[in-house]
């Protein structure tokens, strides 16, 4: 499993990179449309749609991603869409992760597609517009996200065990901890402050997420960082969630060793129009 883990990360690493750094975002924009479009699939066959239905929802978002790009959707500004976006993560999470996996199968399969299709493609059109900032402001976005993650594991299976652990959500996640929550939040505040101490040097042609927060003073930044840190939890929840309501581990076997898309991006789908909005402001 481990090496396969690795193989498979490898390979994306050399697919990804080169595609982040190329000057030309529109490449960047189709790769991360058709990874969009894959987790579309696995979010119809979590919302318990068929094979072919679920293909349809994949196929639908690629569809309706080009229909948008070919209107100038990426070049539009989106200030009032990332917060809808926003607003629509903060309200549903809250609802589905207190009133758990039966509520959330109550709801018309056809509504719980569309609100996928409408999360998937605003984080499309957020990180596609985010790469168009700059890949530094890209990056700081990613590594929020990926230090929480981290943070998180460190603290909470690494010291959980000389500590009193603290369930998070024990009907969602049996795994987290509030102490790996609260360690992954101290791991975000230290890579963003090393990360403006590095652009403070000059190195970076584009502002971070980081650098852009704190121009807006230190309550502020601390709030917005707390806010977003807390929503990459969210998100990881809300697709145990939906993966606990659909009676599977994984959301598909697409990446060997790692599952599916949507297991590497849940964290992110929230994050994204949430940073763009707040680094718009």
């Amino acid at each position: 499993m481990l090496k396969q883990r690795i193989i498979t990360a490898l390979v994306l690493l050399a697919i990804l990179v080169p595609v982040v750094l190329y000057h030309d975002s529109r490449l960047f924009a189709l790769v991360a449309l058709v990874l969009i479009s894959a987790a579309g699939w696995e979010f119809g066959r979590l919302a318990g749609q068929e094979q072919v239905g679920a293909l349809g929802t994949g196929g639908f978002c690629f569809v309706l991603g080009g229909v948008l790009w070919g209107v100038g959707a990426l070049q539009m500004p989106w200030g009032t869409w990332w917060w809808v976006g926003a607003a629509f993560w903060v309200l549903f999470s809250v609802w589905v992760l207190r009133q758990g996996a039966s509520a959330w199968l109550a709801v018309p399969q056809v509504l719980r597609v569309v609100g996928g299709i409408f999360a998937l493609l605003v984080a499309w059109l957020a990180v596609s517009q985010a790469h168009g900032m700059g890949v530094n402001y890209l990056f700081s976005v990613l590594f929020l996200v990926w230090a929480a993650d981290v943070g998180a594991y460190f603290f909470g299976r690494s010291l959980g065990g000389k500590l009193i652990r603290r369930k998070l959500a024990p009907s969602v996640s049996p795994g987290k901890t509030w102490e790996g929550a609260i360690g992954g939040l101290l791991t975000v505040f230290l890579v963003a402050a090393l990360w403006q101490l590095v652009e403070g040097q000059g190195s970076a042609a584009e502002l971070s997420l980081y650098a852009r927060l704190s121009g807006h003073g230190h309550v502020f930044y601390a709030g917005a960082l707390l806010f977003l840190v807390a929503m990459s939890v969210v998100g990881d929840l809300v697709e145990s969630l939906l993966k606990r309501s659909a009676g599977v581990k994984d959301s598909s076997s697409l990446l060997p060793g790692h599952g599916g898309v949507l297991d590497r991006v849940d964290a992110l789908l929230p994050v994204l129009p949430i940073a763009m909005m707040l680094g718009t402001m």
